[in-house]
């Protein structure tokens, strides 16, 4: 595949990707994490942007000709991209996919992390009437997120929770946050928060309302997750990530609720 210099993708981030973990055994067969719930979300992000709809089935023989060719053991990212298409030549939308192996930071970093709190600069309803934000869209516009993330290690953190202007936390920066509560576990609301729906949150959720564990959704402050019994960040590739502390302040911590965690997404037996 050649990618042109002209490439709204790459000009302008005109375009989405959705990414999953693929885990390879010793013998180089291959297993991909919710595949079809990640390219549910690919086909609405495409959507997003107003791309027409994706051929699903062109995609799973790409997917399906990508997994058999990677025989690396161990965990990997699975990568799929799509942009707009070019723009001083115009053409059709370019679609590709990407598979990288899973670095050792990310497999350390589920042991747990410190966490600045960083402003996103909007209200928690900036997007209920602003379809142009494409809020819940997985656009490849990260110059931000990957801003936040170096000015957290440059302050010795390892990750970010977004926050609005009113102080409610969000999300992290390539993550979806759960809190543990006395009433259960929740997560941010989606819609006009403007953040991505977690296909690993809300996998999560799915397995803890069948545990018999109550889930919700609602907006907390900072201090009031300090005082919680446990706050993790959730990704399809890092998995179940527990924070350790939020901007300098230790933060509750759950073993045991780690371990469930990490059982419902999938990661763990």
């Amino acid at each position: 595949m050649v990618c042109h210099g002209d490439d709204l993708g790459l000009l302008r981030g005109d375009g989405v990707f959705d990414t999953t973990r693929i885990v390879t055994a010793q013998d180089g067969t291959s297993r991909i994490d919710h595949l079809e719930e990640h390219l549910s979300r690919f086909a609405r992000s495409i959507s997003g942007v107003d791309g027409p709809s994706p051929d699903m089935d062109s995609w799973n023989h790409l997917i399906e000709d990508a997994a058999r060719s990677w025989r690396i053991p161990g965990e990997a990212a699975l990568k799929l991209v799509y942009t707009t298409g070019r723009e001083v030549v115009p053409g059709p939308p370019r679609g590709f996919l990407i598979i990288v192996p899973l670095s050792e930071t990310h497999k350390e970093e589920r042991e747990g992390i410190d966490v600045l709190c960083l402003s996103r600069g909007v209200t928690s309803e900036s997007f209920a009437d602003a379809p142009w934000l494409l809020g819940g869209v997985k656009t490849l516009s990260y110059a931000v997120n990957v801003a936040a993330l170096r000015h957290a290690k440059s302050q010795g953190a390892d990750d970010v929770i977004f926050t609005s202007t009113e102080g409610y936390l969000l999300e992290g920066a390539t993550s979806g946050l759960v809190v543990e509560a006395a009433d259960g576990l929740w997560t941010t609301p989606t819609g006009a928060t403007g953040i991505l729906s977690s296909i690993t949150v809300n996998t999560v959720f799915e397995a803890a309302d069948d545990d018999g564990v109550e889930t919700s959704t609602r907006l907390m402050k900072r201090d009031e997750v300090l005082r919680s019994q446990g706050v993790w960040l959730l990704s399809s590739i890092r998995g179940v990530v527990p924070i350790l502390s939020i901007d300098g302040r230790p933060a509750p911590q759950d073993d045991e609720m780690t371990h469930r965690l990490r059982v419902w997404a999938g990661f763990e037996e």
